[in-house]
């Protein structure tokens, strides 16, 4: 029997306090065509288990899997190869847990694996300190934003036309509560960043820039000429990295000036799992900026015996100092994410990692010489790690759909990341990791001359 501690006068009273007539009316944002209002269509109220189990198998043989196609998904999530070691290590009853241990002291384990995870990080991006994760990629951003502004105590706050628009639309909405000026801009579809037109628009008001790299069009922004023009306003340069296996082929956002370094783990260890869990990516070049990070921060240091032990020397956070001390409201991190990242990196080392990224641009500039011979297509890009952008004659969100009916993931279009801007519609983020075979390629661009004919 199910318990509903609620009566329908709780219900009312709690709606009467937050201002809705109905339950239903807290549903307001979720478009009308999506809102589910009775029972799910070709699926009876009860059944066996048995009977369940094969309706779910039915229904899942309509999906296409990523292994089943080729596949040139990216723009921020990307497919590679996870061996099964990460897997069985992470389920070991030590480590198997959705959430953060509140009491880590009592789990030497668990803080050393995120001690040697900071320091992973931070040796990534070049910085000199990382914190232990924070949820994803684009809530670090906003975050490293946050952080900005209390550094500076400015409030406006430069985004780059090529940051990814979800990070910028996270951003935007955090900045509602916080009162920053956000100044933001759309891509321009150049072989190369707009610097110039990036540093016009920093000022003396200016707390942060925010620069991905790669960018979302592939491209490999020049940070060392963003940050001398940031610090030269009394700003900081936030860089974005969504592809962490770049860092193995490119220079680190941190020897190029860049103050706070953010990004999404999940290209290691993570995998695409339908889009989640993900790993936020947290570090900072200057270690005068270590108190003003957000999340949960291990140290090393030895016991009253002199015997190497870990703790969490810092946490600003509200579940550990007063709420209105705390650094963010994110109380947790991706525990398990992050033990998966460090076992992956650990089982590629520095000279893995720069094999797999140069396997990983080897295969991208087939990808990108191919296309470039399609009738009607456009490489974008003059450089690019594992990706880039491919202008098309047409919009490319008609040509992704018409691939995937053969089983073609052809990438993803600029007009479903920018739907309100038409003139990026004929733009096409191609990605190309270690997963892909020459064949795909092949069969790429063979499906993109039969559609463009």
């Amino acid at each position: 029997m199910r318990y509903l501690p609620l009566t329908d006068t709780d219900r009312e009273a709690m709606l009467g306090v937050i201002g809705a007539p109905t339950i239903d009316a807290l549903f307001t944002d979720v478009p009308s065509d999506l809102y589910l209002d009775g029972p799910i269509d070709g699926l009876p109220l009860h059944a066996s288990e048995m009977a369940v189990e094969k309706h779910m198998r039915h229904l899942s043989k309509k999906n296409l899997a990523a292994a089943d196609a080729a596949f040139f998904l990216g723009a921020g999530a990307y497919r590679h190869h996870v061996p099964a070691t990460v897997d069985h290590l992470i389920q070991r009853g030590e480590f198997l847990t959705a959430y953060t241990p509140y009491q880590p002291e009592i789990a030497q384990g668990t803080l050393q694996m995120l001690f040697e995870f900071q320091t992973q990080v931070a040796k990534l991006y070049g910085c000199a300190v990382a914190n232990a994760s924070m949820y994803d990629g684009s809530t670090a951003c906003w975050e490293a934003v946050a952080m900005a502004g209390r550094v500076t105590k400015k409030k406006r706050v430069v985004l780059s036309g090529a940051l990814h628009p979800h990070y910028a639309e996270t951003v935007k909405t955090m900045a509602r509560f916080t009162e920053d000026e956000i100044a933001d801009a759309l891509p321009s579809l150049t072989p190369q960043p707009d610097n110039a037109g990036l540093i016009a628009r920093i000022d003396e008001q200016t707390s942060c820039v925010v620069v991905q790299y790669p960018d979302i069009l592939g491209r490999i922004p020049d940070l060392a000429e963003l940050a001398e023009a940031a610090h030269a306003k009394g700003a900081l340069l936030i860089a974005v990295n969504t592809e962490p296996v770049a860092l193995g082929a490119i220079k680190s956002p941190g020897e190029q000036g860049a103050d706070i370094v953010v990004g999404e783990g999940q290209s290691i260890g993570v995998g695409l799992q339908f889009g989640g869990p993900y790993l936020g990516l947290f570090a900072v070049r200057d270690p005068k900026h270590v108190r003003q990070m957000p999340g949960r921060l291990c140290g090393e240091t030895v016991d009253a015996e002199g015997k190497r032990g870990f703790v969490l020397t810092l946490s600003t956070r509200e579940q550990h100092i007063r709420r209105e001390k705390a650094t963010s409201n994110i109380c947790t991190n991706s525990g398990l994410c992050a033990l998966a990242f460090s076992i992956h990196l650990t089982l590629l080392g520095e000279k893995g990692l720069r094999a797999l990224a140069a396997e990983n641009h080897r295969l991208a500039c087939i990808a990108a010489d191919r296309l470039a011979k399609v009738p009607g297509a456009k490489v974008l890009n003059d450089t690019f790690f594992n990706e880039f952008t491919v202008l098309l004659p047409k919009d490319a969100r008609e040509i992704v759909r018409a691939l995937a009916h053969d089983s073609v993931l052809a990438g993803v279009s600029l007009g479903r990341l920018f739907p309100t801007v038409d003139a990026l519609s004929g733009g096409l983020v191609v990605a190309v990791t270690e997963t892909t075979t020459e064949e795909d390629i092949e069969t790429l661009g063979n499906a993109l001359e039969e559609v463009l004919a």
